[in-house]
């Protein structure tokens, strides 16, 4: 390991306590590494503005900065257990290459800042991922909502069934959810889009330094004007951002569900693709839809990482190393969560539903609800009505079709009325909303 920044004369550094202190940094750090090297890109330029480099040391730095990234990116520089973290790697190359103009680039800033503008950058970029998926989630479900709006589907309530219901219903209340998702991590990203950059270790420097640039060079919003809120934030906006992504597992979850139950024999609903099913090892007569399994179990991992963040977050005002651990949260949570979320487009939109076993699983007893409204319709109390459909549940279903019941169920949003261009129409706004801030997915 290079030779650690705060290190003091005549003391020695235990292996057993740097590890322990390092914890997983180098590892999680490659996952912010080229955030980082941004960053510091932009902290050179604000650094050559007040007069700390030069014009000749800051074309330098830029371009050994450039040349790292590349080197990382291709693996012709691995970030290791040479380093206590990435930003010690940083300054070590570019000391190494450039000796006293590249131990500059730490001038006004603390390891803490660093990590701070970085896991930022990430965030903003995981967040538009997010949005972006949700938007073409929802995208795909309204297609097939427009699509399947008159096929039979069995309605269930407490997995019991129920009413006859339509593809194209539960469709179209996935295009809604996820509308919402887009818009609460469009929300969320617009809440996180502020720099940190030169807040130090939550008290400002010495210097005049230039925040208004790095903020711009940077593709923030705004400032993070105060430096003590831009530590109070730090752990806030993970969590908001997990949240974020939460409301997106959270649906992932309930629809892979679904498509569990669909999927068995006993249901026999639908039909997945293949390459989302697995062969048993030791059961030759059946395939597995594992990928929906693990899509199911995705949240947990999101919820484990907000969990960790939050517990970490009991501690008075300014920077704690705690908060260190609030980087393994995000990379896990993210890194489960968007590639689980990844996959659903192209599952949603291939699934196959098996016309044949929807028909077969509508039974007298789900025309009942029609029956008791009806009766209701044509005067007779509620209460009445419904006690009288129990009674003839059996013979609900004489003379009665799943279309007609579709049909009658004109309620705003039900299968007669799904209102998919008012959904439509909000998926559009949203998707105009991200273009105008410069979202090209």
């Amino acid at each position: 390991m290079s030779e650690l920044l705060w290190q003091k004369t005549g003391v020695a550094v235990d292996a057993r306590i740097q590890a322990f202190l390092a914890g997983d940094d180098v590892i999680l750090d490659r996952e912010f590494f080229l955030h980082d090297i941004q960053a510091s890109a932009a902290h050179a330029e604000g650094l050559q503005r007040i007069g700390i480099l030069s014009a000749d040391e800051l074309v330098g730095l830029k371009h050994e900065l450039a040349k790292l990234a590349e080197d990382f990116q291709s693996g012709a520089f691995v970030l290791d257990e040479r380093f206590e973290d990435g930003h010690s790697a940083i300054e070590a190359r570019l000391t190494e290459r450039l000796g006293d103009t590249g131990r500059k680039i730490h001038t006004g800033r603390s390891r803490n800042d660093q990590v701070l503008v970085a896991t930022r950058l990430w965030l903003k970029d995981r967040l538009a991922r997010v949005a972006a998926l949700s938007r073409a989630i929802a995208g795909i479900a309204l297609e097939r909502a427009e699509a399947e709006q008159a096929l039979p589907l069995p309605g269930y309530t407490h997995i019991q069934r129920a009413v006859v219901s339509s593809a194209g219903m539960w469709w179209a209340g996935w295009a809604e959810a996820f509308i919402d998702n887009a818009i609460r991590a469009t929300d969320t990203l617009a809440l996180v889009d502020c720099n940190p950059l030169g807040t130090a270790a939550g008290y400002g420097v010495n210097l005049r330094l230039d925040r208004e640039h790095t903020t711009a060079a940077l593709g923030f919003a705004r400032l993070q004007v105060s430096p003590v809120y831009a530590q109070l934030s730090r752990g806030k906006f993970e969590l908001a951002a997990l949240d974020a992504l939460g409301s997106a597992t959270l649906d992932l979850r309930r629809i892979a569900w679904d498509l569990s139950l669909f999927t068995s024999a006993e249901f026999g609903f639908v039909a997945l693709p293949a390459q989302y099913t697995t062969g048993s090892s030791i059961m030759p007569n059946k395939r597995n839809p594992d990928v929906i399994e693990l899509m199911r179990a995705t949240h947990a991992s999101v919820a484990a990482a907000r969990t960790e963040i939050e517990q970490l977050l009991s501690l008075p005002s300014g920077y704690h190393r705690d908060l260190q651990a609030s980087k393994g949260a995000i990379f896990h949570g993210f890194g489960r969560g968007l590639a689980a979320l990844e996959l659903l487009p192209a599952l949603l939109g291939n699934l196959e539903w098996r016309e044949d076993r929807l028909r077969a699983a509508i039974d007298s007893g789900m025309y009942a609800t029609d029956v008791a409204v009806e009766a209701a319709i044509a005067g007779v109390p509620f209460r009445e009505a419904y006690k009288a459909a129990a009674a003839s549940a059996d013979s609900a279903g004489q003379g009665r079709t799943p279309e007609g019941s579709l049909a009658a169920r004109t309620s705003p949003g039900g299968c007669a009325d799904l209102r998919l261009d008012d959904l439509r129409a909000r998926l559009g706004r949203v998707v105009n909303s991200r273009a105008g801030m410069g979202d090209a997915s």
